[in-house]
């Protein structure tokens, strides 16, 4: 009898993660349940080097850049694995809705042997990352209170034209209500207020673990997606395709109404409907609303 194929393809195969911040926590359990990889730690790997969210490094490059630098470093630790990981994140103002952070994560795989990279991603404004200048502690322990400290670590950075200095002062080991205070005060006697900002490294940070979870479960998605064509994994949506016609005028409009995917490997593209409804609401025609 024919067996069925396994499902998790990389049973019992040792991954090296490259990360110092934890990321294991999240990474390891879903990538053991959903492909059977055994993720490990790349020993010796600084990966603030690759860019730090205190700013002592700033990232060159993109996210992608990070996180494929970050798994070659990983490879060079544990030069016999197969498979490297590594994520990356990054946070801003959400490009469309004032006043509204956006939390960008990234987990990347290579396998080496057969040469798949296939990455997972999460953009969602599910993230606590901000910043303020206190000039009081006061100010600093309300912020605190808002973004969930000490559940959610912070950084205390010097000040300098209300924006960070960090080669004045810096300090990212703040783990109490003693030690903000401390911190705050050190600042403010430096430069006359403190910039303090949200930790994002991801073991600092509940919110954004949760962020990479939902990203390394998108990679297992686009690892079980086949292309119908040749078979390559990572066979998903590319581009999201607008022009959903008005429901008075029938103009296309900006709403999206279906979503390209190709296959990396031989090309192969289709394109598949995500409008629910055959036509737009008119007030997001630029025609009929102007």
């Amino acid at each position: 009898m024919l067996q069925p194929p396994d499902k998790r393809p990389y049973r019992n195969i040792a991954a090296v993660l490259t990360s110092m911040h934890a990321k294991e926590r999240v990474i390891g359990p879903i990538l053991r349940d959903e492909l059977g990889l055994i993720v490990g730690l790349a020993t010796g790997v600084d990966t603030d080097r690759f860019g730090a969210f205190s700013r002592e490094v700033a990232r060159t490059g993109s996210q992608l850049d990070a996180a494929r630098a970050k798994i070659a470093a990983g490879f060079d630790a544990a030069p016999l694995a197969r498979v490297g990981l590594a994520s990356e994140g990054s946070f801003g103002p959400h490009p469309y809705i004032p006043f509204l952070a956006i939390g960008r994560e990234l987990v990347l795989m290579v396998d080496r042997e057969s040469g798949l990279e296939l990455t997972g991603y999460d953009a969602s404004p599910d993230t606590n990352f901000g910043q303020v200048v206190a000039r009081d502690v006061e100010a600093a322990f309300a912020f605190a209170q808002r973004i969930g400290f000490p559940e959610h670590g912070l950084i205390v950075i010097g000040c300098s034209d209300e924006q960070p200095a960090p080669e004045v002062m810096l300090d990212k080991q703040i783990a109490d209500a003693a030690a903000l205070e401390a911190a705050v005060l050190n600042a403010v006697r430096l430069c006359g207020a403190a910039f303090v900002e949200t930790d994002m490294r991801a073991h600092r940070n509940p919110t954004r673990m949760a962020a990479i979870a939902r990203a390394t479960r998108d990679l297992a998605r686009r690892f079980h997606s086949r292309c119908p064509h040749c078979g390559h994994r990572g066979f998903d949506v590319t581009e999201r395709l607008p022009g959903l016609p008005c429901a008075w005028c029938g103009e296309p409009t900006r709403v999206i109404m279906a979503e390209g995917l190709m296959c990396r490997s031989c090309g192969h593209s289709e394109q598949r409907p995500v409008a629910t409804v055959p036509t737009a609401d008119p007030g997001l025609c630029e025609a009929c609303n102007p």
